[in-house]
């Protein structure tokens, strides 16, 4: 379960690169969704995450690149994501490429919420896009909402 939650926030994270919602982040930089997001709920599979799993969980994003780390794990799990903005909800497909997911593909659904809000549907058995936000009882979904962390330096190294 611990691989599955990486792997979402994984996916918040490199969805939170380059969102392509104008004007959701003050900062004016060239890839303003870069930072350090905490998620602060979640639901996979019908199950609510509890609280020490989530605060357990950061997700860091710098340009094109995504690093999910959980406390209390020997390594993050890192990779790259691509979006899709033409659908309705957005779309983002999330590439991992070192940790415990390496190979693995997960597709989900975003939304922004505000500057420092946003919230994902991941379906973990990477066979396809939720189509709302929701993780039934009996999927493989999972539902998180994140929150942007103030003061806080991503420090993904940028990938070749």
């Amino acid at each position: 379960m611990k691989h599955a939650i990486i792997t979402l926030l994984i996916a918040a994270f490199a969805l939170l690169a380059n969102a392509a919602d104008k004007g959701t982040n003050p900062k004016s930089d060239a890839h303003p969704q870069d930072g350090v997001w905490k998620p602060i709920a979640a639901v996979l599979g019908g199950a609510k995450l509890p609280k020490p799993a989530l605060d357990a969980i950061t997700l860091r994003v710098s340009g094109t690149n995504y690093e999910v780390t959980v406390e209390g794990e020997q390594h993050s799990d890192k990779g790259t994501r691509t979006l899709d903005t033409t659908t309705t909800p957005k779309r983002i497909t999330i590439k991992s490429t070192e940790g415990a997911n390496k190979g693995k593909t997960f597709l989900g659904i975003y939304e922004m919420k505000d500057a420092n809000s946003m919230r994902v549907c991941y379906d973990l058995s990477g066979t396809e896009f939720p189509k709302e936000f929701k993780a039934p009882k009996g999927t493989q979904f999972y539902l998180v909402g994140y929150r942007r962390q103030a003061n806080a330096t991503p420090s993904v190294p940028e990938r070749k």
